[in-house]
């Protein structure tokens, strides 16, 4: 794979030094199983796989590469880069403006963007709209397109089986930057919908088979479906794809529920002419992520401290994912680590800001779960191993514990 020029400053020595070994004790990428760190007082467990993914580096070298190729030109991003602070932060900090919020709100008005200006897509990608604009302003926006190839890749499987007459169910969260641009190349092609989750995918269903009266629909999935969409029509012969970051298990769940529907509507011999088959949509790195994480819940830990920004879809499958087991802290960096004795986490289902007292339990040796969503710098996570470090007496090196890999 690729190795991309990414800033030293989001490298980390500890945790690029664990995920070395890990690759090189299983470059095929074979055992999910965590890797151990252990300090004697505090033991830390680490995915086998978190943080950077290619589509993040990517999209961090091409940023980066603009900022070194264009001084003293005026540069932009039509949204957030990544979903990570520090990342967007340091961006800011070299002159990069944001044009739009992550929901689509302006923040900068079009017209003060000329085709003098140098315009980066984010990670996400951007709509068709979006980009015809910019090519009749006379902006350029393919040299510096950061668009993750995962997220194309679902573009085009979208516009495959829509040309074919399938319409296009898409899995993720209607207001995500990578949602809108999705839907937006999808309908291009096909009638198109998204769905949360397998609530709103059963309820989908009961206008497939007719349990609800169609005029409902249109109420029911307000501002999730494409112009001129007929569910009395457009809902005979579908397809699944996802929003990248939402979890692989929920969208093969769906993609199976609606699979089930169409062989319950027009037998089973009959049904592949009703539902087209795009498992092949699923983000590797988000698969491999969640994966992994799953993997520790069949280790024993006492906590686990989950890094990344707060509007990332990701990061929060993440601890969706640990809070099946154990008590989840959603930090955005170390800096809400308080003392051993508070610690400032986020509530995602809430989109709370919470304070928890006496959280690190008092025991000879603590077990803690460590990870990263994939917008999130090896050099964050450090910066949190190290403040949990400080509230312990600790009995080995850093290199004994790298050994003990």
């Amino acid at each position: 794979m690729k190795k991309f020029e990414i800033p030293e400053h989001y490298r980390s020595g500890i945790v690029g030094a664990v995920k070395e070994r890990r690759k090189l004790q299983d470059p095929r990428k074979k055992d999910f199983a965590p890797a151990i760190l252990d300090f004697g007082s505090v033991t830390f467990l680490l995915p086998r796989h978190f943080g950077f993914c290619y589509g993040v580096e990517n999209a961090i070298e091409i940023s980066y590469k603009a900022i070194a190729e264009n001084p003293g030109k005026r540069i932009f991003l039509l949204s957030q880069m990544i979903h990570n602070p520090a990342v967007n932060d340091d961006l800011q900090a070299h002159g990069i403006q944001f044009i739009m919020d992550t929901e689509g709100n302006q923040l900068l008005p079009w017209d003060t963007i000329t085709n003098e200006d140098v315009v980066i897509t984010p990670a996400f990608g951007t709509t068709v709209e979006i980009e015809k604009f910019l090519n009749q302003k006379g902006i350029q926006t393919e040299k510096y397109n950061t668009t993750c190839p995962f997220v194309e890749k679902v573009w085009k499987r979208s516009s495959e089986i829509g040309t074919k007459g399938f319409t296009i169910i898409i899995h993720g969260k209607h207001k995500h930057e990578e949602t809108r641009a999705t839907f937006s190349h999808s309908y291009q092609n096909a009638p198109s919908i998204i769905i949360r989750d397998m609530k709103e995918a059963e309820l989908l269903a009961k206008f497939i088979r007719k349990e609800l009266p169609m005029a409902e629909f249109f109420n029911v999935f307000d501002k999730k479906y494409s112009n001129g969409f007929d569910p009395e029509k457009d809902l005979q012969r579908v397809g699944v794809v996802n929003q990248t970051t939402m979890l692989a298990t929920e969208t093969q769940a769906i993609a199976d529920y609606f699979k089930g529907i169409m062989q319950e509507q027009n037998g089973e011999e009959n049904y592949k002419e009703h539902f087209a088959d795009t498992r092949d949509t699923l983000c590797y790195a988000t698969n491999d992520n969640q994966q992994s994480t799953l993997e520790v819940l069949k280790h024993e830990a006492d906590l686990a401290l989950v890094i990344g920004g707060y509007n990332s879809s990701n990061t929060s499958q993440l601890v969706t994912i640990l809070a099946e087991k154990m008590p989840v802290y959603f930090l955005q960096d170390e800096t809400e680590i308080k003392s051993e004795s508070e610690i400032h986490h986020f509530d995602y289902p809430s989109q709370k800001s919470l304070v928890k007292h006496e959280w690190l339990p008092k025991k000879e040796n603590v077990r803690i779960v460590l990870t990263s969503g994939a917008s999130c710098p090896d050099t964050v996570v450090e910066a949190v191993m190290a403040k949990v470090l400080s509230y312990f007496i600790i009995e080995k090196t850093i290199a004994e514990a790298l050994d003990s890999i």
